[in-house]
């Protein structure tokens, strides 16, 4: 049975709520600065290489992996917080194939990022990706 009665309004302070704060500026990855990096540090580094003998091929592992800790050092000199970096480095030999390129990219967000940068001389071919995923 309906009595008819209400509860009373609840009531509401006069004074105006408070702003939520803006949001902080999410980091960004300058993917253009690295990628000029990558390209100057593949010509110093491979400029003169050649594609070393089967008992040699140790060469090969050591300038993939300075490369790769190169690339990642200067992404972090570029973005310190807020990105976790990926760098996939890989070398090959050049044996006339031609039209080497590569294209990988996987962003999950906005401010995540890819640079890519392949070189190739008459004996190697090097391409090597770096990403940068936003944490924060």
């Amino acid at each position: 049975m309906a009595s008819g009665l209400r509860s009373p309004p609840t009531p509401r302070s006069s004074a105006p709520s408070p702003r939520p704060s803006a949001p902080s500026p999410r980091p960004t990855f300058d993917a253009d600065l690295l990628r000029a990096y990558m390209k100057k540090l593949l010509q110093t580094t491979l400029q003169s290489a050649s594609w070393p003998e089967p008992r040699e091929r140790d060469k090969v592992k050591a300038w993939m992996k300075e490369i790769g800790e190169r690339v990642k050092e200067r992404m972090i000199e570029i973005q310190p917080r807020g990105f976790k970096y990926i760098v996939l480095t890989q070398i090959n030999e050049n044996l006339g194939q031609g039209g080497s390129r590569a294209d990988l990219v996987c962003h999950w967000e906005d401010s995540d990022a890819v640079a890519q940068e392949v070189f190739a001389n008459d004996s190697i071919i090097c391409i090597c990706v770096a990403f940068a995923v936003r944490t924060i």
